[in-house]
């Protein structure tokens, strides 16, 4: 972990209408199509005061790491490191006896790699939301941390200050992943069909509304705007949403809005 002044590259995190641009082949009409998750307007996200506090659980097999991460977010007010763990295990009991609102969790640990442990964790806890902080950026790696849970991809060359930004993303709805991550993300999404044919056998399932909802969301709409667009209270685009991830068997809203990717639902330009 570099320190804030002197790490060279800068990683922003995906929120709300904060776009995931796509690599100019994958462009029609060279209009950039956009994939965004999560709460609502990225600028507000990044400016607002926090107003609650997030638990974080630290899972790394390196001292050094989890000392200096735990060390690092004791000056952040809304941040609380309550508890670390050494590997994949260890990390499922102390989830049981924390309670974290956010896990960092690095994909090399001991006996069971990082990616195994949060597709448990999503099965297990599905209120935690995982962030992947790692060295490495292979492509498989990313897709396949995306796919089995991870809220976040974050490379350990990020500072202090935007991996904590991040937690405070993803515990607001939201999805972190590094600029330079997210064409690599996209690329390896788009050349796999054969995972969308399952979802794909889903789509005439939907109603217009739902579809439309779907559309909102993936531009990066949180409830609440979704609600003021379509003249709905939050809690009937709530039980929208809840029958939407049962009709295509999806968990969350980033699962939703990488359905919409894949499925051309996104709109050209802005919704």
């Amino acid at each position: 972990m570099r320190y804030p002044d002197t790490d060279d590259h800068r990683l922003h995190t995906i929120v709300a209408t904060e776009s995931m641009t796509l690599p100019p082949a994958l462009l029609t009409d060279n209009e950039e199509q956009r994939l965004a998750t999560g709460v609502a307007d990225s600028h507000n996200a990044m400016t607002s005061q926090p107003t609650t506090q997030v638990r974080v659980l630290i899972v790394d097999d390196h001292a050094l790491i989890r000392e200096g991460l735990s060390q690092l977010f004791s000056l952040e007010d809304d941040i609380q490191v309550v508890g670390e763990a050494v590997d994949g295990f260890s990390a499922l009991e102390k989830i049981r006896q924390t309670h974290p609102d956010v896990v960092l969790m690095d994909i090399n640990l001991p006996v069971v790699d990082g990616i195994a442990i949060t597709r448990q964790v999503t099965q297990q806890f599905p209120a935690v939301a995982v962030i992947m902080l790692t060295m490495h950026r292979q492509n498989q790696q990313i897709v396949e941390a995306m796919r089995n849970g991870a809220r976040g991809y974050i490379l350990k060359n990020a500072t202090a200050r935007e991996v904590a930004q991040a937690i405070r993303t993803v515990h607001a709805g939201g999805v972190a992943i590094s600029p330079s991550l997210t064409g690599v993300l996209v690329n390896e999404l788009r050349r796999q069909p054969e995972a969308t044919a399952p979802i794909g056998q889903h789509v005439a399932q939907l109603s217009e509304k739902e579809v439309e909802i779907i559309r909102y969301l993936a531009a990066g709409m949180s409830n609440k705007e979704i609600a003021e667009r379509l003249a709905y209270s939050e809690k009937t685009v709530k039980n929208y949403l809840s029958i939407i991830f049962q009709k295509l068997h999806l968990r969350d809203r980033t699962q939703v809005a990488i359905f919409a990717l894949r499925q051309g639902l996104l709109p050209d330009e802005d919704v």
